[in-house]
Parts: structure tokens; C-alpha cells; sequence
């Protein structure tokens, strides 16, 4: 059992997993190029994940390997050796769905064994199971509520860790396991290939009059009858912490660099907060609005408090809420001359007012007055892709520190 709760980023691809590990996550979870429910992450090939668990380690955090899909025969093959593979690059842990990857997998390594959140526990039994069979977590389903997980925690052994989503999307169907997808588009979420279609608008169609539709029930243009709000519990950690909980899971593989570096930073902030005796409503509120900056959906408790109900699901769009962008990461810092480095990612200008972020608790807020191309000659506008641009400015800043700019209303 580990002294203060872990934090558990998403890590899509390399820059992801930087961003996450700068930001302040003490472990990462991602995907090799099979096994994995997230086929259009860019994922990991085996080289890259050796690159991955050794920049990992050399900051001192830990590497999880999803290894969760619902698989057939035919999905099986060379599991062996990619697990064998795992164990010599170091690999810290296996996450696990299937009773039979979870035996291979205990038969062929030494690695730790964590059950996925896709094995749909939500009771202190099976987890005593998996337990039993040699797992070292288990990842709760989030269908649970706290008491719920407080009651669990009393049930299992102390040395049994546990795991538990606290931000991120969620799934219409019982952990995840769905169909739909699959019968509408031939693409099989529980094989990593979820073509979201829980977000798609519908209406009905009588079987007699075809092309008239009718709305399911929220206006004339239909309705979003299956879209959950997002995740998010920054507000309760206390809580989830003090109920034992051992590692909280930030959901989003398949979300840009400039989400996880904001999501990461807000949860770390946050439960350093706790460990120091300062966190409060005002500090949870705090970093609420900063998670707010990057593209999100309206937020919900899920099941915290028992049940989820109509609170949870958005009926009118499957859109984002945007009220930023992401415009430059730091590549470097002169501090001779005052000038960073920056490499654009969204169009700025000259006289934008700008917030910088790093891993510290607090934000630059910056006019920028001067800029220059890599030639040296003054600009205007930064709008080619991956453009570099100088800027003068007298804050230190550090490498991988972002740039953002609040969107005009």
C-alpha cells in the first residue's frame, strides 16, 4: 500500500506521456499496437514502448500496460512473447479484462496483474477472487458509489490496492462492455475499436412513413438519449482518499496533450492540497475552473452518491465546451536574454493577452508585445503549423510549460 494516493494519466503517445509525467502523475497507463481498447490512440510499437517505461522510470514513474479487450481466438496471437517483451523492457504493471490473458499473462511473467475496470467488480467477493488468483488491483467499476467503496475497502485484504475513475468520459453501458458499435458500424468497442455511437443524435422513424422522423423526446431536431456528462470527482477526493482508495484514474488516452497537461496538473495541485492540510472547497473550486480551460463536456458525480440520475445525461448535444486554446508549448528558455522558445499549436497574434502554466500552483498572465520568427524577423501572427516563435518576456518558463489564450465570446 503506498503512503499518498496515485495519480494514473492517460498516455496516448510519447509527447502525452511527457506532458503527464511534467505535470505531475506518479504513474501512466498506454497501449502497445494490440491488446488494448483504445485502437485509434496512436498507442505504442515496441520500440516506443521501451523509449516510454525507460523516460518513465528515469523520472520515477511507473508504466501500466492496457491489456483489457474481450478477445477471440484470433486475437491472441503472439500475446506470449509481446508479454515476455513487457517484462524485459520493465513494464510495472499488465491491465487486465479476460480470465484467460490474466492466466497467460500470471503463467509467462512476474509482472503485477491489475484487473480492468472492463471485469465490470462491484463487489468485495470477486475481488477476493482476483485476488485469490494472484491480482494485485482491481480497478472498480464506476457504477459504484462511495459507500460502496468504503464498504469494499473494509472487506478485501489491505494489501489488495485499488483503483477508481475520477475524471473523464463515460460509457452508456455497464462498464463499458457495449454492442452498439458494433452492430451499427462492424467496429467492436470490447476489442478497442468504439465508434462512440452512445454520442450520435437519434429519432424515430415510423415503419410506414419512411422519411418522416420523430423527436425521442427533447426538441424537433432529436435527442442524445444515450450521452453522458464527463466524470469529474476534484471536489471529493478527500473523500475517496480517506475511503482507502489507493490510485485515482484520469480517463482519456484519445484526448489532446493540452488536456491531459491541464487535468493532471489541476488532480496533483489539488491532492498535494490535501496531503498539506489546505484542501478545501475553495482550493477544489480553484482548480475546477483551471480544468474548465481545456475542451470538456458538462461534468456530473456519476454514482458517487448512489445512484446516477437524469443530472448525468446531457439530452441536447454531444458537443465540447471550448473556452480556450491551446496556442504554443515552451521549447526553451534564455535566461541571459528573456526569451522563450515556443512552438505554435494554434493561431496567435501580436497584442494577445495570454495565460502560462507549468507544474507550479499558479499561472502567468502575459500581453505578448514582441515576437520573432526563427530568422529573427519581427511577426505579427503565428499561424503555421508547429511554427517557431521568439518571444521577450521576463517570467522564467521552463520546457514543456503551455500557452493558452481565453477564446473571444
Amino acid at each position: 500500500m503506498k503512503d499518498k494516493v496515485e495519480l494514473l494519466a492517460p498516455a496516448g503517445d510519447m509527447e502525452k506521456l511527457k506532458a503527464a509525467i511534467k505535470f505531475g502523475a506518479n504513474a501512466v497507463y498506454m497501449a502497445g499496437n494490440n491488446f488494448g481498447l483504445r485502437k485509434n490512440s496512436k498507442n505504442f510499437d515496441k520500440d516506443e514502448l521501451k523509449e516510454a517505461v525507460d523516460y518513465a522510470h528515469e523520472h520515477g514513474v511507473r508504466c501500466h500496460i492496457t491489456m483489457n479487450i474481450v478477445p477471440h481466438d484470433n486475437d491472441l496471437e503472439g500475446i506470449v512473447e509481446y508479454i515476455k517483451y513487457l517484462e524485459k523492457i520493465g513494464v510495472d504493471a499488465l491491465i487486465i479484462s479476460d480470465p484467460g490473458i490474466f492466466n497467460i499473462a500470471k503463467e509467462n511473467s512476474n509482472i503485477d496483474l491489475h484487473i480492468s475496470t472492463q471485469a465490470s467488480v462491484t463487489n468485495s467477493h470477486t475481488i477476493n477472487f482476483w485476488y485469490k488468483l494472484g491480482a494485485k488491483r482491481v480497478i472498480l467499476a464506476r457504477e459504484l458509489s462511495l459507500d460502496e467503496i468504503i464498504e469494499i475497502r473494509k472487506n478485501v485484504p489491505k494489501d489488495l490496492e485499488i483503483e477508481c475513475f475520477i475524471h473523464g468520459a463515460m460509457c452508456i453501458s455497464y462498464s463499458g462492455r457495449c454492442l452498439l458499435s458494433n452492430y451499427m458500424t462492424g467496429r467492436d468497442a470490447n476489442r478497442g475499436d468504439c465508434a462512440h455511437a452512445c454520442r450520435w443524435k437519434y429519432a424515430l422513424q415510423e415503419e410506414k412513413r419512411p422519411g418522416e422522423y420523430y423527436p425521442i423526446g427533447e426538441d424537433e431536431n432529436g435527442t442524445f438519449i444515450m450521452n453522458s456528462k464527463d466524470l469529474c470527482l476534484i471536489d471529493e477526493i478527500d473523500k475517496l482518499i480517506e475511503a482507502g482508495v489507493d490510485s485515482f484514474k484520469i480517463e482519456g488516452r484519445m484526448k489532446t496533450v493540452f488536456y491531459v497537461a491541464t487535468v493532471i496538473r489541476s488532480y496533483r495541485q489539488a491532492i498535494d492540497a490535501y496531503y498539506n492540510g489546505v484542501y478545501n472547497k475553495e482550493i477544489a473550486k480553484k482548480y475546477m475552473d483551471e480544468i474548465k480551460k481545456a475542451s470538456h463536456r458538462h461534468f456530473t458525480k456519476g454514482f458517487f452518491y448512489n445512484k446516477a440520475d437524469s443530472s448525468s445525461q446531457i439530452y441536447e448535444n454531444s458537443s465540447y465546451i471550448r473556452n480556450y486554446d491551446f496556442i504554443a508549448v515552451v521549447l526553451d528558455y534564455d535566461k541571459e536574454n528573456k526569451i522563450a522558445k515556443l512552438e505554435e499549436r494554434n493561431r496567435f497574434v501580436l497584442g494577445d493577452e495570454v495565460e502560462i502554466f507549468g507544474d507550479s500552483p499558479d499561472f502567468i498572465k502575459f500581453k505578448i508585445e514582441n515576437m520573432k520568427d526563427s530568422k529573427g524577423n519581427g511577426i505579427e501572427i503565428a499561424n503555421k503549423a508547429k511554427q517557431i516563435v521568439y518571444i521577450k518576456i521576463d517570467h522564467e518558463l521552463k520546457k514543456g510549460d503551455m500557452v493558452r489564450r481565453k477564446i473571444d465570446e
